[in-house]
């Protein structure tokens, strides 16, 4: 489990522009990560 003010883990995801989004093209950079997970269930 990821804690507010720990660092996050390395990932990458797909992009509207057909090319990957990586956590590393950020470092050294202020970034949100924004987590929901309701989205698509019947909740």
């Amino acid at each position: 489990m990821v804690r507010i003010g720990q660092h996050a883990p390395e990932f990458e995801l797909p992009s509207t522009h057909d090319k990957d989004i990586s956590l590393r093209d950020y470092r050294g950079k202020w970034v949100v990560l924004f987590f929901y997970p309701l989205d698509f269930t019947p909740v």
